[in-house]
């Protein structure tokens, strides 16, 4: 039985932003993350993961090191009774230093890339899922595949909502605080979808 998704942007919207995660210990989890994935857990969302990490492609840190972050979050989340359902990340870059990542792509946001791929692995109603980002390549990432972007004022969230949103044709249907305020509004935004759709 196919469940609705929430596809969930990482720097900057799970943990702090803090540019290129290059060693573990820059990896801090936002306050309220571990809440939002338990409400979506709770919710029978499926909690995915969709990350950019050109910093591979770049030379930066090599590709172990963001499966390790990833492991890290998992646990930290799991100590927490929140559980991630997938994890889909791009480490391509075309002008990157390191030949085998140095690509063009099209799993790299905002191509759809990722959000496909989670398709071919989980049952997922695209018509109920939604993406979360702080970044209005997220938000166009969500319009790419016809899903409900939602934009949260953590990481660059509120630079790209001054600065870019007012000339951007890519606008997310709500802005909240942070991801759990973005969940709290997806999870009402679905009950009251669902009981239009009953009739009630």
């Amino acid at each position: 039985m196919k469940r609705p998704a929430v596809f969930i942007d990482r720097d900057g919207t799970i943990n702090e932003q803090m540019g290129y995660i290059n060693h573990i210990s820059r990896f801090v989890i936002l306050e309220g993350t571990a809440e939002a994935i338990r409400i979506l857990n709770r919710n029978q969302f499926l909690a995915i993961i969709v990350s950019n990490q050109s910093g591979v492609a770049r030379g930066y840190f090599p590709i172990e090191l963001v499966n390790e972050v990833h492991e890290h979050m998992i646990d930290m989340l799991k100590k927490e009774k929140a559980f991630i359902d997938g994890i889909y990340y791009c480490p391509h870059y075309a002008g990157g230093s390191v030949r085998e990542y140095s690509i063009s792509c099209n799993c790299r946001k905002p191509d759809t890339g990722m959000v496909r791929m989670a398709c071919e692995d989980l049952p997922i109603d695209m018509s109920r899922s939604y993406v979360i980002g702080d970044r209005l390549s997220d938000i166009e990432l969500s319009q790419r595949a016809r899903l409900k972007g939602i934009l949260v004022k953590t990481g660059y969230g509120l630079g790209d909502l001054e600065y870019l949103a007012p000339y951007s044709p890519f606008q997310p249907v709500h802005v909240a605080e942070d991801l759990l305020h973005a969940v709290r509004w997806i999870i009402e935004n679905d009950r009251q979808d669902t009981r239009y759709e009953h009739g009630e």
